[in-house]
């Protein structure tokens, strides 16, 4: 009976320890193993860094893209987008330097002759200064000036985040213009193919009617049936249709290439005849780490996730105590008379400070 009461106690032991046994996390090593040259080359020369200028050579493309560089509608609405990064570093600087106001206040109030002000007014007895027991007004003539001290550098890194995003903004600048060159001069060469291709259906339509009167003469003088004249009619219409798909191709490339220089829908000056001698250069991509340097939208990713950071470094400053120091100065009387003068002169200067408390409530729940 013991025997069976032990045996009964370690299977329920093993039973407990495998259930509060904590499973182990897969991990995975990482691959460092990288080959010694990228695609079998180590040059480290790029197209990158040619200008667009200089790597197209037609005229008309070279005009169709300076067109589009100045007149797109995405352009200007990132232009625009720069401009506001640009003031809101403006603002970040100016959060930073004292701030000055001048200003001024006009007020009237009137006591109550039953009130324990109107009781102790009304007792004293100073004939020398004007009547003031039933109403009085208030006039304010200052000036006023604070500046909160950067003791956490908070101001100087939010200063820092919106100058990162102004260089992010450019950065998708550079990545928008790098796109719709990239469009635009596919869509001009493929103008120039359809064009090329246009000619050639053309050319076929009119040897295909040429045969067709052949095959219409053959028939009449009984040499083949009208079969065949069906299937010369049948491939003839099949060609025209052909080239009515490939001109409709060629007005839908022109309004993309409208679309994207911002112009109104007309003719497009090319030189289709030249398509066949124009000069493939070899592409020389370099090395991985120049590809990573040269795309500006990797580079605006950075720099986003670069002033993300400094943001956050800026939300934990604000829970900290903030310093400034506030003066003010000016002249405040109860009469106009008595404004501008000595005695009505009065002014004030104070360090500030606030505090802002947070707290956090973290809850643990056993499931």
């Amino acid at each position: 009976m013991k025997q069976i009461k032990i045996y009964v106690t370690a299977i329920l032991l093993i039973f407990i320890f495998d259930a509060c046994y904590i499973p182990k996390v897969a991990e995975k090593k990482e691959n460092n193993v990288t080959p010694q040259a990228f695609l079998q080359s180590k040059d480290s020369a790029t197209v990158a860094t040619i200008s667009w200028k200089k790597y197209f050579s037609d005229p008309n493309l070279v005009a169709l893209i300076d067109t589009a560089l100045k007149n797109n509608q995405e352009l200007n609405i990132i232009q625009q987008e720069i401009e506001i990064r640009k003031n809101e570093i403006r603002a970040r600087k100016g959060e930073y330097l004292p701030f000055v106001g001048i200003g001024a206040s006009v007020g009237y109030e009137k006591i109550g002759e039953y009130t324990w002000r109107g009781g102790v007014e009304k007792n004293i007895e100073n004939t020398n200064e004007p009547e003031i027991l039933d109403s009085r007004s208030d006039l304010l003539l200052g000036a006023r000036a604070s500046w909160e001290l950067d003791v956490w550098k908070k101001l100087r890194t939010a200063k820092k985040s919106a100058t990162v995003r102004y260089l992010s903004s450019i950065d998708g600048r550079n990545f928008s213009v790098t796109n719709i060159i990239a469009e635009i001069s596919a869509s001009y060469y493929e103008l120039m193919a359809l064009d090329n291709m246009l000619d050639i259906v053309q050319q076929n339509i009119s040897i295909q009617r040429n045969a067709l009167e052949i095959v219409q003469q053959l028939k009449d003088a009984a040499k083949v049936t009208q079969l065949a004249v069906n299937r010369f009619q049948a491939q003839l219409l099949q060609t025209q249709n052909l080239q009515y798909e490939i001109k409709q191709k060629i007005i839908a490339t022109e309004n993309r290439i409208h679309f994207l220089t911002g112009r109104f829908p007309g003719s497009i000056k090319r030189s289709s005849a030249q398509f066949y001698s124009v000069v493939v250069d070899s592409i020389q991509s370099g090395i991985p780490s120049q590809l990573l340097m040269n795309r500006p939208d990797i580079l605006q990713a950075e720099r986003e996730l670069s002033a993300a950071k400094l943001d956050i470094k800026v939300a934990r400053a604000n829970f900290l105590p903030s310093f400034s120091i506030t003066a003010q100065g000016g002249f405040q009387a109860f009469s106009a008379a008595f404004l501008i003068n000595p005695r009505s002169e009065e002014h004030t200067s104070e360090l500030q400070s606030q505090f802002r408390i947070s707290y956090a409530v973290f809850c643990l729940k056993k499931k």
